[in-house]
C-alpha cells in the first residue's frame, strides 16, 4: 500500500508527463507494487529516461534496486536488431512478478511473448512445501491430500499463463515425488508403492492447467463489453 501511494507520484504520474513532453517514440510503463518494467520504441528514450529517474527517485530518498534494474534489447525486432549489430545468441530475458520474460517464436514464426515460472521461485516453493510435509508427516492421507490440491491450485491460480504448463507441470510432478517421499517415512507405509502413489496424486492433485487467458482474448472482451448496445 505504501509502495502504490509513494510510487504513484514519484513514478506513474512522473513517466506519464516525461511521455508527453520528452519521449521521441511511444513508452510503456507496468508496475505492480514496488516492481515495473517500462518498454521503449527508441533506446534513445530509454537511455534518458533512465538518467532522470534516477535523479527523480532521489527526491524522494528512493534508489533503484542495483542489480534488477538493466537496460536490454527485448521484443518483436530484438532478435533481428542483435544480428545486425553482430551479437550472437538469444535476445535477453527478465524477472517479473515470479515469471521469467523470453523473445520466441510460435510454429507460424510469429513473434511470441514466452513465460514460465522462474526457478528460483519454483525451487523455493517446493522446498517449502517438503517443510510443510515434514510438520504434517502423521496427519491422515486426505487431510494431506486436501492442503496439498489447494496450494497446487493456488499456484495454478497464479502461474497458469499461457506458455508455462511444462513449469506446472514440472512442479506438480515435484509436489508428488516430495508427497510419496513423506509418506514412504511413515512406519506403517512401507509398502506404498508408485502405483498406489499414482492413484492417490489422481486422486487429490489437480493437473496442471493455464487459467489466464492470451492477452489479445482479454481485450477483445473488454472491447465487446465498451461497445454500444443496439
Amino acid at each position: 500500500m505504501l509502495a502504490n501511494i509513494c510510487l504513484h507520484y514519484a513514478l506513474d504520474l512522473w513517466v506519464q508527463q516525461w511521455r508527453r513532453r520528452r519521449a521521441l517514440g511511444d513508452i510503456i510503463i507496468v508496475r505492480y507494487a514496488d516492481d515495473f518494467v517500462l518498454g521503449f520504441q527508441r533506446a534513445f528514450d530509454a537511455k534518458r529516461l533512465l538518467g532522470h529517474l534516477r535523479e527523480r527517485l532521489a527526491k524522494f530518498r528512493l534508489e533503484l534496486h542495483p542489480d534488477k534494474t538493466r537496460l536490454l534489447r527485448f521484443g518483436r525486432f530484438a532478435a533481428a536488431q542483435r544480428k545486425e549489430k553482430g551479437e550472437s545468441g538469444a535476445p535477453q530475458t527478465f524477472n517479473f512478478l515470479g515469471l521469467t520474460h523470453c523473445c520466441s517464436r510460435s510454429k507460424s514464426g510469429l513473434f511470441l511473448l514466452l513465460r514460465h515460472t522462474m526457478r528460483l521461485r519454483l525451487t523455493a516453493k517446493v522446498h517449502e512445501i517438503t517443510l510443510e510435509l515434514r510438520r504434517r508427516l502423521h496427519e491422515p492421507i486426505v487431510s494431506q491430500g486436501k492442503w496439498l490440491g489447494a496450494v497446487l491450485r493456488g499456484h495454478y491460480a497464479y502461474y497458469g499463463v499461457p506458455t508455462n504448463i511444462e513449469a506446472l507441470d514440472v512442479f506438480r510432478s515435484e509436489v508428488t515425488h516430495r508427497w510419496f517421499k513423506s509418506l514412504r517415512r511413515r512406519s506403517q507405509r512401507r509398502r506404498l508403492n508408485w502405483a498406489r502413489m499414482d492413484r492417490l496424486a489422481q486422486q487429490w492433485l489437480p493437473r496442471a492447467r493455464i487459467v489466464h487467458p492470451w492477452p489479445q482474448q482479454r481485450f477483445a472482451v473488454r472491447t465487446r463489453d465498451k461497445s454500444p448496445v443496439r
